[in-house]
């Protein structure tokens, strides 16, 4: 497996030369490509029930989700319910549909994530990385732990791993105060919370969302959660642990692309770690290996995987500006598919309520790209704020109405 991943990097790194200077090589690297996927595919983990239940034993869900997490099927869908709901949540037919209430959450959610200027809000972005530190306190070796809601249902929520997290965690809070009472459990509304918040980011996939985690009260391991200065190696093996491996920790590590900081240098509060917080594209890739302007800060942990032969090869698939929208956004959804299902083990009677998602926005300009060029360049500090919000910078320029005189 390793010779074919580094076959195929080095492969990567040379394709627009020798695919012109030899007729037949694009056929010779997708080859490659494809016997490299199927020993990745190969090597895959099942989690849960589903490493025992038999095929035969399998719900049309479980059979999808043990197909996403081997890497045969795709962990995006289009499916969409338009249709307002039945009723309130207490009403007799939202309660007759599984979905219903997930459709009030989703509306909720999707209201608080979504800025004046299109891109996502800290609250989407925290909804992200909640969703990540609640799922990833697990290993293979682990008794408890992963998404079970238990970062919020503990005082885990307090250990300094998950500074920057309150505004999120005292909404999620509320949320589930409103919506506990009507069967929603603290798990899946944090790994919820993640699908609606990543698909509301403009760009962003719509990732299937599946409901019916059980909660647990008792605080994970510490530890167990990445850090920004961590090496390449420590993190590799620090997935790995978790099942995933170093193609997928690089899909994941790529939702730094919305991200503003505010604790890892507290001098630099609010700089992004891309030219554009707050929208889901792949500008993060190429400019942790690059120049951006001065305002960007490049995470040493980011730095280090761009850089290991072992991530390096995917993340110039990744910086592509042809084609690494797609294939970020397709293993992006299987990544984090899998970490929102670490350490559940009823994973074969969990539920799809993923036409309850909002719909994805395929295409995005920025109406004030004048005012955040420059506040990227390092001017306007007092934007840091406005920008973290995702508001407006700038009034929409509209063209005057034609006045005709007779």
């Amino acid at each position: 497996m390793r010779l074919l991943t580094t076959l195929t990097s080095y492969v990567l790194l040379f394709l627009p030369i020798t695919t012109l200077a030899h007729p037949g090589m694009g056929e010779m690297i997708a080859s490659v490509r494809r016997a490299a996927k199927v020993a990745r595919a190969e090597s895959k983990q099942l989690l849960g029930d589903l490493r025992t239940v038999s095929d035969s034993q399998l719900t049309t869900i479980g059979k999808d989700i043990k197909a996403i997490l081997l890497d045969t099927k795709d962990a995006r869908s289009s499916s969409i319910d338009t249709s307002i709901p039945p009723g309130t949540v207490d009403s007799a037919a939202c309660k007759a549909d599984l979905c219903c209430v997930w459709k009030w959450i989703s509306y909720e959610m999707t209201a608080k994530f979504n800025g004046t200027s299109g891109r996502c809000t800290k609250f989407a972005r925290g909804a992200v990385r909640l969703g990540f530190h609640d799922a990833a306190v697990w290993t293979n070796t682990s008794t408890s732990g992963g998404a079970d809601g238990s970062i919020l249902l503990t005082d885990e929520i307090n250990r300094s791993d998950n500074d920057g997290l309150k505004a999120i965690a005292d909404q999620t809070k509320t949320w589930y105060t409103k919506y506990h009472p009507h069967g929603v459990s603290m798990a899946d509304l944090i790994q919820f919370g993640a699908n609606v918040a990543t698909v509301v980011c403009p760009l962003g996939p719509r990732i299937r969302s599946f409901v019916g985690r059980k909660d647990n009260a008792k605080a994970g391991a510490t530890g167990l959660l990445p850090g920004v200065n961590d090496s390449a190696d420590k993190l590799i093996k620090l997935f790995q642990a978790k099942t995933i491996d170093p193609h997928d920790l690089v899909a994941l590590v790529g939702a730094h692309t919305t991200s503003q900081q505010h604790f890892v240098d507290l001098a630099r509060d609010g700089d992004p770690q891309d030219t554009t917080p707050g929208v889901w594209d792949v500008a993060f890739y190429p400019q942790t290996t690059g120049n951006p302007p001065v305002r960007v800060l490049k995470f040493a942990s980011d730095i280090a995987l761009s850089k290991d032969s072992r991530t390096k090869g995917e993340w110039q698939e990744f910086s592509s500006p042809s084609n690494g929208q797609n294939h970020w956004n397709e293993d992006y959804a299987k990544a984090y598919t899998r970490l929102s299902l670490l350490g559940v083990d009823n994973i074969n009677d969990l539920k799809e309520c993923t036409k309850v998602l909002p719909p994805s926005r395929n295409s995005f300009t920025s109406q004030d790209q004048v005012l955040l060029d420059m506040w990227l360049a390092g001017q306007y500090d007092q934007l840091n704020n406005l920008v973290d919000d995702a508001i407006m910078l700038t009034g929409v320029i509209t063209t005057p109405p034609t006045v005709t005189f007779t």
